[in-house]
């Protein structure tokens, strides 16, 4: 509990200073803590050798590595942010595209299974679709320390996020699409046999959650894909790609959605290899040779 205050009183320290001093804070951070983490930054090479077959430039790997990094901060940074953001912060900063696509399912009173990934300012991508676009349920992992859990929560659900524990969730997400209301997941974390089900990933079979495909045929709510650019980290783009239909018998259907979800995530990291979070070890559950070392 000590910890917490401390860190509180380092909260409201921070946000006494501009938002350029905050910003160029954690990307020092985030410089110190990349030449301290060898063995991280040994799976991002590892990561990029396998989803590139080792097609990358020295300089796009040392690039990609830095920014990773940076962009892991820039996103806690923005958790202590939209703490004492309001809805203006948001119309401010954030445009979108194809939201027509999005605004006429939700006029049809249908649910929608959105689904991302730790690609850009993730933070700001979710929050902003809760706070501009429609109220979501999504899931969040508790941490080892149980008193920061509040903190997180008040990030999020102060901008219209729902949010459950992920053991558990399955049932609130459930709850939330019988209403007509939306949810949103990311897809691009390890999956495996029991969890998942068999696609191709930037050109290696692997598993990817179902939880999406499954969500979408069992209460009738598209999957729409989205992801957050920028340019300037300042001002941010949001694009919905445009919805996946799940339809068909169970087993084919859910496997073709998924991968339809796959080649959306690939053809955005593709875009932008530099705003994935590379540091996670995506194909351990297949492939943990790539790993070793």
């Amino acid at each position: 509990m000590i910890s917490y205050r401390l860190f509180l009183i380092f909260d409201a320290l921070l946000m006494s200073f501009p938002h350029s001093w905050r910003k160029n804070l954690f990307i020092s951070l985030a410089k110190i803590a990349r030449f301290f983490a060898p063995s991280r930054n040994r799976v991002i090479r590892q990561n990029l050798d396998f989803a590139f077959s080792k097609g990358l430039g020295s300089e796009e790997y040392a690039y990609i590595e830095s920014y990773c990094y940076r962009n892991l901060a820039l996103n806690l940074l923005q958790v202590m942010e939209n703490r004492h953001y309001v809805h203006d912060d948001f119309t401010r900063r954030v445009v979108f595209e194809n939201r027509e696509a999005v605004d006429e399912l939700l006029s049809q009173g249908k649910g929608i299974v959105f689904v991302s990934a730790h690609f850009g300012n993730w933070e700001m991508g979710a929050t902003a679709l809760s706070a501009l676009v429609t109220p979501t349920t999504s899931i969040y992992q508790e941490f080892k320390h149980s008193e920061f859990d509040p903190y997180l929560l008040e990030s999020r659900t102060r901008h219209g996020m729902d949010l459950a524990e992920k053991n558990g969730a399955l049932k609130h997400l459930a709850r939330a699409l019988k209403k007509g209301a939306s949810v949103s997941l990311m897809i691009d974390q390890a999956s495996n046999r029991t969890h998942g089900v068999s696609i191709t990933f930037f050109g290696h079979p692997t598993y990817q959650s179902s939880t999406p495909a499954i969500l979408s045929r069992k209460y009738d709510a598209p999957i729409v894909p989205l992801y957050i650019f920028s340019e300037d980290e300042e001002h941010f783009t949001i694009r919905f790609d445009d919805p996946i239909i799940v339809t068909g018998e169970e087993e084919e259907a859910i496997k073709i959605a998924t991968q339809l979800q796959a080649d959306s995530l690939e053809k955005a990291i593709r875009s932008r290899p530099e705003l994935w979070f590379w540091c996670h070890k995506r194909w351990k559950s297949e492939y943990r040779g790539i790993y070793a070392g």
